[in-house]
């Protein structure tokens, strides 16, 4: 969660209701290059108490579930199956009809609105797998989240709050398909003992012992954009678009929607009802900047070290090493973090 996000977040009232226990802050991040180059962003290099913070997806649930039932916003357990624009009215799958006169579409990557309203979208698979699962670790993590790149694909370790079990991780893993394929293809117990020990190589023992604390989940790693508005329809996160994980900021992406949308139709004309295509479109565009500048550097990133050559793969691990001598640009990066 971006420092944009949790204050997004905590306008709402949202934020307050996560256990503060369970928001673990970053306040260093390291990259490492597929050779010896690295990065250190500190927050207190730049005046800054955290850099972002790590919470796991049930807790923010929990939070956006409770904060419904405070506000007092009813919850329908249905499922969606048409949108009539023009009568504004959503059919559910049973046969329930709800009038609305504008259809937020947030329902994910496979997103059944965007499907149904005839948006927009398109589709570039990697040929990678997402892992992800939660790792118990020896060593404390001192809120420092690590990533590195190389032949493996992509390793993040995510500081997560201690438990009486003690210290943990969250694993998120870009790995090749062949690679992810021989992981999700063992069973429970030969992935228990044979995972932890290929991430302790790639991440040189620098948490000690790491065992399993969860089940492993895999997904495709996919490049998607959409058209992200329709007649009286808006698109908001996974449904709108869609970047690759290795800068964590697929939420914060979504999130951002959310709190442009909101602004915009909070803040419109007295002359315009909430459905109005100029909205959307205002929507739409003051988006597009920011979508387009996550794309372009995670894809940009990604393909990067997918490049395989000795002679690139000096120049990208010399750019690191310069990056990281140079404080203003570090102090970019750290803002980008955050979310400004």
């Amino acid at each position: 969660i971006s420092l944009a996000s949790q204050n997004f977040l905590e306008s709402l009232g949202v934020w307050q209701m996560m256990p503060a226990e369970r928001r673990n802050p970053v306040r260093q991040m390291e990259v490492h290059g597929d050779l010896d180059g690295v990065i250190v962003l500190d927050a207190q290099e730049s005046q800054m108490l955290e850099l972002a913070y790590i919470v796991e997806s049930g807790e923010i649930e929990n939070a956006l579930y409770n904060a419904l039932k405070v506000y007092g916003v009813p919850w329908i357990d249905d499922t969606f199956k048409s949108f009539e624009q023009w009568q504004g009215q959503i059919e559910c799958g049973s046969g329930q009809i709800i009038k609305a006169k504008l259809l937020i579409g947030a329902d994910g990557a496979r997103s059944t609105v965007r499907q149904a309203c005839s948006i927009r979208h398109e589709f570039k698979a990697y040929g990678d797998t997402g892992l992800v699962a939660q790792l118990n670790v020896e060593k404390p993590h001192l809120d420092t989240a690590v990533q590195w790149f190389g032949d493996f694909g992509v390793l993040a370790f995510l500081p997560l709050p201690d438990t009486q079990d003690g210290h943990q991780v969250s694993m998120v893993w870009s790995a090749p398909q062949h690679l992810a394929a021989k992981y999700q293809a063992m069973s429970p117990e030969e992935l228990a003992e044979r995972l932890p020990p290929a991430l302790q190589a790639i991440a040189q023992r620098r948490l000690g012992e790491l065992s399993l604390r969860s089940p492993m989940f895999g997904f495709p790693l996919t490049f998607e954009s959409s058209g992200m508005i329709g007649p009286s329809v808006a698109l908001v996160g996974d449904a709108a678009h869609r970047v690759h994980p290795l800068a964590g900021q697929g939420l914060n992406l979504g999130l951002g929607d959310v709190e442009t949308l909101c602004k915009i139709l909070i803040e419109r004309e007295s002359v315009r009802d909430i459905n109005d295509l100029r909205l959307l479109q205002r929507y739409r565009n003051q988006r597009a900047e920011a979508i387009f500048n996550m794309r372009f550097a995670t894809d940009g990133l990604y393909r990067l070290f997918a490049i395989r050559s000795p002679m690139v793969a000096m120049a990208r691990n010399a750019g690191l090493k310069v990056v990281d001598k140079m404080p203003f640009l570090k102090k970019y990066f750290v803002r980008s973090a955050a979310g400004n």
